[in-house]
């Protein structure tokens, strides 16, 4: 059982009777065992993904598809296969913002992802050159610059980040990364815990505080 949850059951105990309250004061102040773990992945601090994001300078169709790639997977913290998967339908207006609605996320679990205004004005610009007006969102665009296909692969979007990565002087950058840097940015920013929770779709909370921690335990849970 993890230090916290045996914490919140010594104040329950404590409340109901079963336990004196000097007993689960000494509970309360033992602390966890020290994690012996890994970094898990990278983090990009504000300014390096705010140049991310902006390297493709939109003067190609393949621009303006990379650069509304970078901004999705940086502001709204999907996952690789979430990104491609995505469509025209999941874009809606709700309560005055724009969203990514009804997202079906890992294990089959579906939420609701804000939009920011600037990443549905990326979107929007790639849409239009594109001229895709349904079906996935994204698509392949060979060297000429002719839009085709049905949807990207996840190999696409390594591609991508690996790309602007190398481009901005950051080694070892992975799409993945660019999600746990949307949760710190949360969390940086005042959001809390469970927002962030959802804003990701991970069930349990634990996994959601190991996106913002420097270091993390080995036995990681859902991703």
């Amino acid at each position: 059982m993890r230090p916290a949850a045996v914490r919140r059951l010594a104040y329950e105990a404590a409340d109901t009777g079963l336990l004196s309250p000097d007993l689960a004061a000494g509970i309360r102040r033992v602390k966890g065992a020290k994690k012996l773990g890994m970094r898990l992945g990278n983090w990009l601090t504000v300014d390096e993904a705010q140049s991310l994001w902006q390297l493709p300078n939109t003067h190609t169709v393949k621009d303006k598809r990379d650069r509304a790639i970078l901004a999705v997977l940086l502001r709204c913290g999907l996952r690789r296969k979430e990104l491609i998967d995505l469509a025209l339908d999941h874009i809606q207006r709700r309560e005055d913002h724009w969203a990514i609605v009804d997202l079906v996320g890992k294990g089959g679990h579906i939420r609701t992802v804000p939009m920011p205004e600037c990443v549905k004005r990326t979107i929007d610009d790639w849409l239009t050159v594109a001229e895709i007006t349904q079906g996935k969102i994204f698509r392949c665009v060979c060297r000429i610059g002719v839009v085709w296909g049905t949807k990207i692969t996840e190999k696409v979007v390594l591609h991508v980040v690996k790309e602007y990565a190398g481009r901005l002087g950051v080694s070892k950058l992975a799409p993945h990364d660019l999600r746990r840097s949307c949760a710190r940015f949360c969390h940086d920013s005042g959001g809390e815990l469970e927002q962030i929770q959802f804003l990701l779709g991970h069930v349990s909370v634990q996994t959601t505080e190991k996106y913002y921690l420097q270091t993390v335990d080995m036995r990681s849970g859902d991703s």
